[in-house]
């Protein structure tokens, strides 16, 4: 935790100075707005540190108007800088080509025109993500597909980060609309929490009412291992999930056999743990379909080794405020969607909740319907 908000210290104070400059210093508003805009920005950027540390270290009716304060500054600044920075370079390109045929872009209209972006692109921001998640339904053809599990049909449910503000309303409409949907299975693949389970367990508890013909399953994201994998695997369990910790089951669905598998995300090594596809899918039956629940899409190298059939990730949010994807990029293989890899199909979903800035742009929340079909 020390080392991580001293990284989102350092970007955070990055971000506000660069933002000082543009919206401030290059204006030339005058002395007192320069040094109350100074002031401002670095009030506001302690705002994002204190916003996660509130999470863990005071009573919710402070944390959670901070997380709401603090997160959605987040946004506001990383949109502003986003929108402030190509408009810089266009004004370096235009002055190399003629100093005097871009006077548009002034400074006072850069800081205009980069605020108002930046507010609208939140605002529409938060009203996605304040709709809920939609329902994406793909289908998955799948080679020598039992008849019987033709239209087999899983619930998605990924990275709800239930915290500061994500709560048990949120929760409770989120069961209600997955047990309408009548699945076969629900997997919960990871991400589930943002805090403790002595923080978080009422907010959690309408998943007890999750209801499959084959049960619930869950497995580990790096947040559990963020918030104590060991505690969160325990209390899932009393919810009535299945949590599966490189491991798996057989599910028999009208006399046709499907592996349900699930590993440990992938930086359990870090905390002493492991996530291993081999040692989940040990001792299964040969010749039956494996569906494996993995948290992060880059998981998918170890199951296309192991011959899965399936994989079920999230983590990527579809990179929730784009252009941030392409940095999601630098790390995981895909970013959303239905991919192949070798023989192993994988399906990531874009997350059914968010994390930090309460917004999306460029992505969707989701809770995805992943229908088992034959391929043809």
């Amino acid at each position: 935790m020390i080392v991580f908000l001293g990284v989102v210290g350092s970007v955070s104070a990055l971000l506000h100075g660069y933002a000082w400059l543009r919206l401030f210093r290059d204006p030339a508003w005058g002395a007192p707005w320069e040094l109350l805009g100074g002031v401002a920005l670095a009030v506001l950027g302690v705002l994002v540190p204190a916003a996660i540390l509130s999470a863990r270290t005071v009573r919710p009716s402070i944390a959670t108007p901070l997380a709401w304060l603090g997160y959605s500054w987040l946004g506001t600044i990383f949109y502003l800088d986003v929108l402030l920075l190509p408009i810089d370079l266009a004004r370096v390109l235009l002055a190399a080509v003629d100093p005097d045929g871009a006077p548009f872009l002034g400074a006072r209209w850069v800081a205009a025109t980069a605020t108002v972006g930046a507010l609208s692109l939140v605002a529409a921001g938060i009203a996605r993500v304040r709709r809920g998640p939609v329902l994406r339904e793909v289908d998955v053809p799948i080679e020598g597909l039992p008849a019987a599990l033709e239209g087999f049909r899983i619930v998605q449910l990924s990275d709800v980060h239930v915290g500061p503000t994500i709560d048990r309303a949120f929760v409770e409409r989120l069961v209600a609309r997955t047990n309408a949907l009548a699945p076969d299975v629900i997997a919960i693949t990871g991400d589930l929490v943002d805090g403790s389970v002595a923080a978080l367990a009422r907010g959690v508890a309408p998943l007890s009412e999750l209801r499959a013909r084959h049960g619930v399953f869950f497995v580990t994201g790096n947040h559990e291992y963020f918030s104590g994998a060991d505690a969160w695997a325990r209390h899932v369990a009393t919810l009535g999930a299945r949590v599966l910790r490189n491991e798996h089951d057989v599910i028999d669905h009208d006399g046709a056999a499907l592996v349900v598998a699930g590993i440990d995300d992938v930086i359990a090594p870090h905390f002493g743990d492991r996530s291993d596809v081999e040692l989940a899918l040990e001792g299964a039956p040969e010749g039956v379909p494996v569906v494996l629940l993995a948290h992060q899409p880059r998981s998918i190298d170890a199951a296309a080794r192991a011959g899965v059939a399936l994989q079920l990730s999230g983590h990527t949010h579809g990179g929730q405020m784009q252009p941030f994807g392409l940095l999601v990029k630098l790390e995981q293989p895909f970013l959303s969607g239905l991919h192949r890899v070798a023989r192993t199909w994988l399906w990531v979903s874009e997350g059914t909740g968010y994390w930090g800035p309460p917004l999306r742009v460029g992505s969707r929340s989701e809770i995805s319907v992943v229908r088992l079909v034959a391929a043809r």
